[in-house]
């Protein structure tokens, strides 16, 4: 149990970090801006920076007091529970309506596919080729297989936050590819799920079939049966002027939480639960206004920043020694976005996207960030991803992200998207 002195202890150490982190990632969001990132970037950077990478080698005393001389789970726990809320606010504000023509189905099924299915063979092969130089001592098939699955994952999170901060949400272009980000990562969860067992010896190809007839049958409960319910809700509950009353909000919370938990419970992540009834409200546009402008930005300035810069406090990039190390690192980089770059930008160009918007689809596609660092922390947990690799894959992560706002700087205008004043001066 633990006693008064210890929770005073451990309360006051959670609000060092947190005053820490919040610090650090509203400067280096600042920064990230100044430079022309998404300010997501930045705080990326700056968990990197209070983490092992530099704080930890520069001041190793200070570091371990700050962030080691208490259990982590508090700070893990409200990270995951901003990761939920940006998905519900990612799924609101997204206009599904141009998903209604065909070509739009059609060029989502075949960006995610291709983006998916090509990275995971190219990324296949590398690590059966890097193997006896980057895995020697760990089984073949558990390191192929995640290499493989962390080179066709895209970060929904974060490419949502920066689509939202270019003004893509109720655009085609943004529809179709957060809807394809999305069906990519559900794949990759699933793909995800069936290697893990499979590396734990308990693979069983009933087992993952029944998890995707169970999460489709929860989808379709939510759509056929939550759905019309909220609408009630928000129609009795709402007051004109105030279309999210207090008791309502605490409903849509305790909803959102419930969803999560129950995609938790399916294997699924729990973000997908958060995104999922987001989705379930996105043509509620007076509901979707006020949360923005009630909750989006406690969501915005605290929750998420603790997210983006905790995980990076997770990873050390400093693990990488040598030459030879340095040329596998550049190698993997480069292959892994041009394997999801050039699938999706394909994929884009033969569902009926001229160059430009396919160039915008494939590098937005391309942004990896820390759903990448999901994948690669449990193959590192399980043993199948060594510490120099499972670095490496943190570098691609980063760098493809850090890739994403330039080239959206660049592009939109070419495709005659208006970029905001903010947005093309940042």
């Amino acid at each position: 149990a633990v006693n008064a002195q210890q929770l005073d202890m451990l309360l006051s150490s959670v609000l060092l970090q947190l005053t820490l982190i919040l610090l650090a990632a509203r400067l280096c969001g600042a920064l990230a801006r100044r430079l022309g990132q998404a300010r997501a970037v930045g705080e990326i950077i700056a968990g990197l920076l209070l983490g092992p990478s530099l704080l930890g080698k520069l001041a190793p005393a200070s570091f371990d007091l700050v962030f080691r001389s208490t259990p982590s789970m508090p700070m893990t726990v409200i990270s995951q529970l901003g990761l939920i809320l940006l998905m519900f606010q990612v799924g609101m504000e997204f206009d599904f309506a141009h998903l209604k023509e065909r070509r739009n189905r059609r060029a989502v099924i075949a960006i995610s596919l291709a983006g998916m299915l090509v990275p995971f063979a190219l990324g296949l092969g590398f690590g059966v080729v890097s193997a006896p130089q980057l895995a020697s001592g760990i089984g073949l098939t558990g390191y192929a297989l995640f290499m493989g699955t962390a080179w066709s994952i895209t970060a929904l999170p974060i490419l949502g936050r920066i689509m939202i901060e270019f003004g893509l949400t109720r655009t085609q272009i943004g529809a179709v590819t957060i809807a394809a980000a999305a069906l990519t990562d559900a794949l990759g969860w699933i793909l995800l799920a069936a290697i893990a067992s499979g590396v734990a010896a308990q693979f069983a190809p009933r087992g993952v079939a029944l998890q995707l007839g169970f999460l489709l049958l929860f989808a379709a409960l939510c759509w056929w049966l939550v759905r019309p319910a909220l609408r009630v809700l928000i129609a009795k509950m709402g007051r004109p002027g105030d279309p999210l009353p207090a008791d309502l909000l605490g409903i849509l919370l305790a909803c959102v939480f419930t969803s999560a938990m129950l995609t938790s419970r399916l294997g699924i992540f729990a973000i997908f639960g958060g995104f999922l009834i987001g989705v379930l409200l996105h043509d509620r546009p007076e509901l979707v206004a006020a949360w923005r402008a009630r909750v989006g930005p406690l969501v915005t300035v605290f929750f998420l920043p603790i997210f983006f810069t905790y995980t990076g406090l997770r990873t050390d990039i400093g693990q990488l020694t040598g030459a030879a190390d340095w040329a596998w690192c550049l190698l993997l980089i480069a292959l892994a976005m041009f394997a999801k770059f050039g699938a999706c930008y394909l994929a884009a160009r033969l569902t009926g996207s001229n160059p430009g918007e396919a160039r915008v689809i494939g590098i937005m596609m391309n942004t990896r960030a820390l759903m990448e660092l999901i994948v690669i922390n449990l193959g590192y947990d399980l043993g199948v991803l060594p510490r120099a690799v499972f670095t490496m894959l943190v570098l691609m992560a980063v760098v493809s992200t850090l890739l994403t706002a330039p080239a959206l700087r660049r592009w939109l205008p070419r495709i005659g998207h208006r970029l905001s004043t903010a947005t093309a001066e940042a």
